[in-house]
Parts: structure tokens; C-alpha cells; sequence
């Protein structure tokens, strides 16, 4: 919370005879002119130009009422207290309000400490008079005070060195503002059996909408918890596999938990900040750095840290190129592990075995230690910022992050590739480059007919069913067709002869167009439950080729590798694939 944010806090009454009129503020002359040495030279604004917005009609008072006006805000809570015989026109009417800079983007939380403490001098004051006692202990009012009312000399000289020891709702306002404004929240006694208690809390912005290929990185270390995180079962549950490896598809399906319950957990642990959403980490992945990378190249401290959270513990970068002592035996020990021929699948593998054993549960990199288990900081070598600086700036559009591992194999020595890129996503300066998919038109084939006509022509099938196929517009249609007109063909042939004799034999009176719908159903039924097939292939990609979901969701939500989703998009037609 902002520090001396509260520039005033003043208590406002409507007089049945006075009208509206400023009795306290803190600090003086900050609302209505004083005559106080320690009064402000200038008040922050005109009272009398807001008081219709300060002292409302009863239609607007017990709600919270924010205006601005001299680049200041106003949070108020007007409140009215009706039908009351001991209250002139039984009616009391006032206002605690609060006075904070225009463009303090936080404001929402000083609503809430106004109409709390709206609230509770609502009940003071129906409980023993709180604030109308004071104003007969006043006496009689004059006009001009530095409050716009004021007590006269006898009354006021009562008041304020009496048995009471002063206004109890000038010195509420005093604490408040103090309280507020150096500690972000106050404890008041009222009296033995009443107590205010305030406490500004941050406002939080609404948590994103969580995505089933969306992967959590936890920003905090459950480890350090004293105490369980939440007593939610589907929270405890999921929690063992928050890792910055998993997907919330892939979280669900291994806590054994249901998705959607997955989801809004998840979503909880990111409003209250203890977790952030990146992308599914892949070295088929195209990443780019962001007008923020100029940032990373000045400050040097970034790079100290970028440089302690990337570095595997035990591995030391190489000096001297590929050939060096650190990425020998990085390579050695890896291919000891995994044999493996590929020099990219040796990379991707050690990347990911780096980043699962040294970091179970990987913390966010913006904070000051960062997550390198059972490492001493005399055990992970630093790696310098410009081989860092080298690092991000090489990654461009087009490029994959497999071919770029290959391309940078001598300074990714002692590198942990994963967490490279994610120290990069989180502090903004690195980008996901993500493939999308658009139909042009995709329409589906027409209902097959039910029958099949004789064949004359014995090169050309004059069938309804591939007629129909063949001048739809249907990729599937017109790929499945032309595929059986060469079978279907041949099978009409020899069928119709065949049926055709054994029709003239068994039955001479039959017609030919009998006997040709009899042949033709059989194959017309085939053609049919082909392009179904087809069709029911294609039909769940239809739904993700708008243009608005990126290929790690479709990957996500039909369990199939992105090879395998392209070749199925491209096989549909009309469809072109873009990256943004």
C-alpha cells in the first residue's frame, strides 16, 4: 500500500437550521479555512461546491459514494439514521469521508475502510449517542469557526480541557489518519465494550482464465510453510505436482482430481500470488525476446540473478568452446545416463533431468534467493551476463529452440535450457511465438443417397453417391471418393454381372433396376461409413480452426503430439496455419 495516501479525513453533519457543516478535520484547514497556526495555508478544494455529494438525498446515504474534484477523490459513506424522536425532522444525517490523490490506482481499499467505519459509528451512535452526545456537550453553535460551526468560548473551552479530555471524534480522526497512513491499519478503543478496528487491504486484480494446457510455476517455497497451505483436499492434492513441468491437465489426471476443481484451485493459488501461468515448455517451441530485453542488457544485477537461477549445480560453463572440460563431461555423464545418438535429444534430455532433480517445486526468479536445492552458493559458478545477453538476443521468429540449442551448444555448457527461458518469460522479456490454425471453409459432405444406379458405362461409374462426393466441396468427400471409384468401379462390374446371371436364372421376370439397387446398397453403405470415419476424424478440429487456439491447446485437449494435430490440419483442406 502507498505510504501517506490520506491527504484528509473530516466528519461532516447536517445541521437542521446550519445545513451541512465541516465539524472535524484532519489536518486543519485541509477542508473549510482555520484560524489554527498549525491550519494548511489553502484547503485541497471548495467545500460548498460538493456538499450535495457529501450530505446526499436518503435515497443515496448508506452506500458508498466516490467523486473527484481539484485532482482529489472523495471516499465517503453517507449515512442517515431515520425515525428517531430525540433527532430534529427525526432524522441524523453525517459523513466520515476520506480525501486520497485522483489517480491513485489502489483506492477501492480506502472504500472499504470508509463505509466500515461508516458502519460502525451507525451503531455507536444508535447504541449510546456517540457522535450527537458531542454535539450537545458543544453548546451553542456559532458561524464562524475554522469548521464552518463552532462552540462558543465557554462551551469550547469545556470541551476540549473538560473531564473529557477533548473531542473523542477528532482524535478518532487523528488516529485513523495516522494509523492509515503509516501502518495500514488501527486498532481504536472506544470505550470498555467497543473497539474499531481498520486494516487496508490490497485490491487484487480478477485471476485469468485458467487453461487446461496452461503450466503453473509455484512463486513461493512450500517448504518454508510452518503450517499446510489450505485444508482444500483438491489444493493438498495437486500441490505435490505443481513442478513448472506439468500442464493442469496433466496436475489433474496425477492427483486423480477433477479438472474443473483443479482449475479454480489453481486459480485461487494465482489471485493470492502464489503461483504465475507460463506455457507448455518444448524444444519444437519458437520463443523471441520483447522490447523489454534492452532492460535486461543494462541492469546487471538481472543478470547476477538470471546467472545463479539458470546455472546447474555442479556444472561449469565453457570457456574455450564445445571442446572444453564442462561440456565434456555434461555430455559424458549424460550419454552414461541415456544413449542417445542425437545430439538434440541428448540436449533435451539433460535439460529436463537438471530441471526435475534440482528443482521439484522451481520458485519465481524475480526473488532474491532462488530455488537451487542442496546447492551452496560456492557450488554454482557464474555464468557472465554477457553470455546471457548472447543467449537471449540470439533467439528470433522462425528459429525453434531445438535448432537453437544446437546452434549455441558451446555457451549453453553448465546451462540449464528450461530455466533459461523461464526466467526470460517471467521477467517479460522473452515471448512465446504460438501456432494457430483459420479454415477458410470447411463445409460438411451431403446425407449419402440410399441407392445406387447401374452402371452402363463400364469406365465411368454413374453412382449418386460419388456424384455427390466428387462435386462437394468437402476435402474428406472428394479425398474418399476418389479413392474408391477404382474399387467401387470393379466391384460394380463384376457384381452386376454376376448378379445379373443368377437374377435371369433364378427370377427371369425381375428388371434390371432391381437387380443394380440390390448390388449398389452394399457399396453405397461402404462409401458412407468411410467418409463418416473421415468426417468424425476431422470433426474435432473443427472447433479449434477459428483462428483463436493455439496449437498447445489442441494438443492439450485431443491427447495427440503436434506433429500428429498439424498433419490432421493440413489433411483437412483449406486451412492455413499462421504463428503470432
Amino acid at each position: 500500500m502507498p505510504t501517506r495516501a490520506i491527504k484528509s479525513i473530516f466528519f461532516t453533519r447536517f445541521h437542521h437550521e446550519k445545513g451541512s457543516r465541516v465539524l472535524h478535520q484532519v489536518p486543519e484547514g485541509s477542508i473549510t479555512s482555520s484560524t489554527s497556526p498549525s491550519a494548511l495555508r489553502n484547503p485541497l478544494f471548495t467545500f460548498s461546491s460538493i456538499t450535495s455529494y457529501l450530505i446526499p438525498n436518503q435515497q443515496f446515504c448508506d452506500r458508498l459514494l466516490t467523486f473527484c474534484t481539484n485532482h482529489y477523490r472523495v471516499v465517503s459513506y453517507p449515512v442517515c439514521i431515520r425515525e428517531n424522536n430525540k433527532y430534529n425532522r427525526n432524522e441524523f444525517i453525517f459523513n466520515f469521508a476520506l480525501v486520497v490523490e485522483e489517480d491513485l490506482a489502489d483506492w477501492v481499499a480506502y472504500g472499504e475502510v470508509a463505509r466500515k467505519l461508516g458502519r460502525l459509528l451507525r451503531g455507536l451512535e444508535e447504541q449510546g449517542g456517540f457522535l450527537s452526545s458531542e454535539e450537545d456537550l458543544m453548546g451553542v453553535w456559532e458561524d464562524d469557526g475554522p469548521y464552518g460551526m463552532y462552540p462558543s468560548s465557554e462551551a469550547y473551552s469545556t470541551w476540549m480541557y473538560g473531564s473529557g479530555g477533548g473531542s473523542k471524534v477528532y482524535a478518532l480522526c487523528e488516529m485513523v489518519l495516522e494509523d492509515l497512513n503509516n501502518y495500514a491499519e488501527c486498532m481504536i478503543p472506544i470505550d470498555d465494550s467497543n473497539t474499531i478496528n481498520l486494516k487496508l487491504f490490497p485490491t487484487r486484480a480478477p485471476p485469468p482464465p485458467i487453461y487446461v494446457h496452461t503450466v503453473p510455476l509455484l512463486t513461493m517455497s512450500l517448504s518454508t510453510l510452518s503450517r499446510p497451505l489450505s485444508s482444500d483436499l483438491t489444493l493438498a492434492r495437486i500441490l505435490p505436482h505443481i513442478n513448472g513441468v506439468n500442464s493442469v491437465s496433466h496436475i489433474a489426471q496425477l492427483a486423480d482430481t477433477d479438472l474443473s476443481l483443479t482449475r479454480k484451485a489453481i486459480q485461487h493459488l494465482v489471485y493470492y500470488g502464489c503461483l504465475v501461468l507460463l506455457d507448455v515448455f518444448s524444444f519444437n517451441a519458437v520463443y523471441a525476446p520483447t522490447a523489454e530485453i534492452g532492460g535486461f542488457i543494462i541492469d546487471e544485477t538481472v543478470g547476477e540473478e538470471c546467472g545463479r537461477y539458470v546455472c546447474m549445480p555442479h556444472a561449469y560453463p565453457a570457456s574455450n568452446g564445445p571442446g572444453s572440460s564442462g561440456m565434456k563431461g555434461g555430455s559424458d555423464s549424460i550419454r552414461s545416463r541415456d544413449e542417445r545418438s542425437s545430439t538434440s535429444s541428448i540436449t533435451s534430455q539433460h535439460s529436463q533431468t537438471s530441471f526435475t532433480s534440482h528443482s521439484s517445486t522451481p520458485r519465481d526468479p524475480s526473488s532474491s534467493s532462488p530455488d537451487l536445492q542442496n546447492t551452496s552458493n560456492d557450488e554454482v559458478p557464474l555464468i557472465p551476463h554477457s553470455t546471457l545477453i548472447t543467449l537471449y538476443t540470439s533467439l528470433r521468429q522462425g528459429l525453434t529452440l531445438r535448432n537453437w540449442v544446437l546452434e549455441n551448444m558451446a555457451l549453453l555448457a553448465g546451462i540449464d535450457v528450461r530455466r533459461l527461458i523461464t526466467f526470460g518469460i517471467i521477467k517479460g522479456f522473452l515471448y512465446r511465438v504460438h501456432k494457430y490454425a483459420v479454415a477458410s471453409s470447411i463445409p460438411l459432405p451431403p446425407a449419402p443417397p440410399t441407392s445406387l444406379q447401374s452402371a452402363g458405362d463400364t469406365s465411368t461409374v454413374h453412382s449418386p453417391v460419388l456424384a455427390g462426393y466428387s462435386n462437394s466441396k468437402d476435402p474428406i468427400a472428394q479425398g474418399a471418393a476418389a479413392a474408391l471409384r477404382p474399387s467401387i468401379a470393379s466391384t460394380l462390374i463384376g457384381a452386376t454381372a454376376a448378379a445379373a446371371a443368377t437374377a435371369t436364372a433364378a427370377t427371369p421376370g425381375a428388371s434390371s433396376a432391381e437387380r443394380g439397387g440390390r448390388v449398389g446398397g452394399d457399396d453405397a453403405a461402404r462409401l458412407h461409413r468411410l467418409v463418416n470415419s473421415d468426417r468424425e476424424q476431422g470433426l474435432p478440429l473443427v472447433k479449434f480452426l477459428d483462428g483463436m487456439h493455439c496449437f498447445d491447446e489442441i494438443c492439450t485437449e485431443l491427447g495427440l503430439p503436434e506433429k500428429v494435430v498439424e498433419g490432421k490440419v493440413r489433411s483437412l483442406g483449406e486451412v492455413q496455419i499462421f504463428c503470432r
